[in-house]
């Protein structure tokens, strides 16, 4: 692994520093639909929204790959704020030549559409065939939450700049995010489980001595590996302009996977304290199911997948497999 560069570096520092004091703050106002202000203004204070906006369009020239250890970074803190989103919202408005944001961006793809924190968004980007569009007017159908408890409103909005998108869609993006977020939640849960049954005992003994808590960590670790591997797949296929559609359709499956089989064999060895809204390990499962189905669900995903093979056909499935 190649180490990070030093603007890199701070981020990553300030990033930790921020989502570790700010956590029960940030997941206490999501939980009661309020706009935690005082967190989003240290994190907007910080730069991070920028990450992925090259220096000379105002961001701070971080590179590719470092900007997504940071989006990685708010899984392993199941972060409630939108700070992915806009992240990618401004990457996106700076590769079509659009002003970029203020505030929170809305992301969404599609014209009307369940929007993180939309009731609370400065600026809303959507996608729209092959047009990006960027506006701050929109008509509020439905305030709801997913099953984190974070706010997810469904808005319809029109107008405002717009301008043909470029490079990477919305859509291919806004998936990218969730994969890394996952999978950085993942490697969380699968260090609390350690954690947890190294330090609880049970008949005179930690549960880790145990056979059978042994072989479920073991395939805890496998499913979390796995979830690694794509994300830092799709993440070298945006860096190093492969088939990102394709990379991304790959992890989003296999990580959608990863976490139903995860989740299950975490809270199962926490037993009922794991449940509890007070524990890490519940924040981390929750956003995990929720961030499942948002830019694409996992059926929308296999199914990209199986068209690739379809397409491919018999003398270009092999190929195709060997290039994922």
């Amino acid at each position: 692994m190649t180490s990070m560069s030093e603007i890199g570096t701070m981020l990553a520092d300030t990033a930790e520093r921020l989502f570790a004091s700010h956590a029960d703050a940030i997941d206490d106002a999501a939980r009661d639909g309020r706009w935690p202000a005082a967190a989003w203004a240290a994190v907007e204070e910080s730069g991070l929204p920028l990450a992925l906006v090259p220096e000379e369009q105002g961001g701070f020239g971080v590179p590719a790959g470092e900007a997504m250890a940071l989006i990685r970074l708010t899984g392993r803190h199941a972060l409630a704020l939108p700070l992915a989103e806009t992240i990618i919202g401004n990457a996106l408005l700076a590769a079509a030549g659009l002003p970029l944001a203020e505030g929170p961006i809305g992301l969404a793809d599609g014209a009307q559409a369940r929007v993180p924190w939309g009731r609370f968004a400065q600026t809303l980007v959507y996608a729209s065939g092959a047009d990006l569009h960027r506006c701050s007017s929109r008509g509020m159908a439905t305030e709801g939450s997913n099953l984190a408890g974070a706010p997810r409103d469904i808005l319809s909005f029109s107008g405002g700049e717009s301008r043909a998108a470029a490079g990477a869609s919305l859509l291919e993006l806004g998936a990218l995010a969730r994969a890394l977020q996952m999978a950085g939640a993942l490697e969380r849960v699968l260090e609390l489980t350690v954690e947890h049954v190294s330090t609880r005992v049970q008949f005179g003994r930690p549960l880790a001595k145990f056979q059978a808590i042994q072989q479920e960590l073991a395939k805890l670790a496998g499913e979390v590996a796995a979830a690694s591997a794509a994300a830092d797949q799709a993440a070298d296929a945006y860096v190093g302009g492969g088939d990102l559609g394709f990379a991304v359709a790959v992890a989003r499956a296999r990580i959608g996977e990863a976490a139903g089989k995860a989740n299950g064999i975490a809270h199962q060895l926490h037993g009922a304290i794991g449940f509890t809204r007070e524990h890490a390990l519940h924040r981390l499962t929750t956003a995990l199911w929720a961030w499942r189905d948002e830019f694409g669900t996992q059926r929308y995903w296999t199914l990209a997948i199986g068209k690739r093979a379809l397409e491919a056909g018999r003398d270009g499935y092999w190929p195709m497999v060997v290039a994922a």
